[in-house]
Parts: C-alpha cells; sequence; structure tokens
C-alpha cells in the first residue's frame, strides 16, 4: 500500500495527562506501519457530555502510515490498551484517547470506524489542535477547517497548555 498521511486526535484527563500524550506519540511512531510527521501543540480543554471529571489535555498528531484504515485503528486501540485504557463509561475519564480523525480523502464508514470522524467538525478541542498541527505541514486544507472552526461556539474553553511543574 502506498503511504498515507492520516490525522490522529489525543486526549488524556487521568493520571500524568502530558506523560500520557508524549508516550501515545512515542509508542504511535514506534509502531513499524506508523511515523510521525508533525504534532500541534498541546491544548487543555473542559470536558464534554454528562460525566464530571477533570480538564483534558488533547493535541492531534499527523502521521504517515502504510497500514489501511482498520488496522491503524487497531494499532491505535493496542496502544490504547498498553497504556490502561478501560472503557467503562461513555465519554468517561481516560488514561488515553486515540481517534482516526481524517485518512487521506478517504470517506469510511464501517461499523467500526467513520473517517471523517463524525463529531471533529463540531468540537473546538479537535479543530483548534488539527489547524494548528495541518498548518505546521503547510497544508492547505488548514483553510477551510480554520473556516469551519470559526463557527464553533466555545473556543474559549480550549487553551493553549503550559506545562508549569
Amino acid at each position: 500500500m502506498m503511504e498515507a498521511l492520516a490525522y490522529i486526535a489525543l486526549g488524556s484527563n487521568l493520571g500524568d495527562r502530558a506523560r500520557n500524550l508524549a508516550e501515545a506519540v512515542k509508542r504511535m511512531d514506534s509502531h513499524p506501519g506508523i511515523r510521525l510527521a508533525a504534532m500541534s501543540d498541546i491544548y487543555e480543554t473542559e470536558p464534554v457530555g454528562p460525566v464530571r471529571q477533570d480538564d483534558f489535555l488533547n493535541a492531534v498528531a499527523a502521521v504517515r502510515t502504510n497500514l489501511e484504515p482498520e488496522p491503524l485503528l487497531d494499532a491505535l486501540l493496542a496502544i490504547e490498551a498498553e497504556m490502561g485504557r478501560v472503557r467503562e463509561i461513555r465519554w468517561g475519564p481516560r488514561t488515553i484517547d486515540l481517534d482516526v480523525l481524517l485518512y487521506e480523502n478517504i470517506i469510511c464508514n464501517t461499523p467500526r470506524l467513520t473517517i471523517p470522524h463524525p463529531h471533529m467538525g463540531d468540537r473546538a478541542f479537535v479543530l483548534i489542535p488539527l489547524v494548528d498541527c495541518m498548518d505546521k505541514l503547510k497544508r492547505p486544507e488548514a483553510e477551510s477547517w480554520r473556516e469551519r472552526l470559526e463557527t464553533l461556539i466555545g473556543k474559549e474553553t480550549v487553551r493553549r497548555w503550559t506545562d508549569n511543574r
């Protein structure tokens, strides 16, 4: 298979959130079928949904991969499991969350995977780091996502994160 460019959303709100993001990126980059192409800055975000929980750190990684979309998903789910991700509560706290946002220009809709990610266009905590990551790669499609981002309410709850430890 030809190499594809995919964008992966990362999120964490349990334990050492920044370390969790860094570890997930390291594990993705060490996978034989995945290599890191660019990384957004990290953003801190209030949680979305009905469950009370701590704030998230979010980022987006652009990866080059020779994996098809579903095997890429399998690799990401394996990384989540290795890092202790437990799926007990929908939209609940998590050590790491890895979602395929985009995969080249492919549209995929299977029982396991939908690309583009079905909710990404409505979530500032996804679009802000996505546009940031695309800008670092000088990708022209960043502009259309930036325009979508301008229409969203709640952008003020997404703040660039600085590690003040």
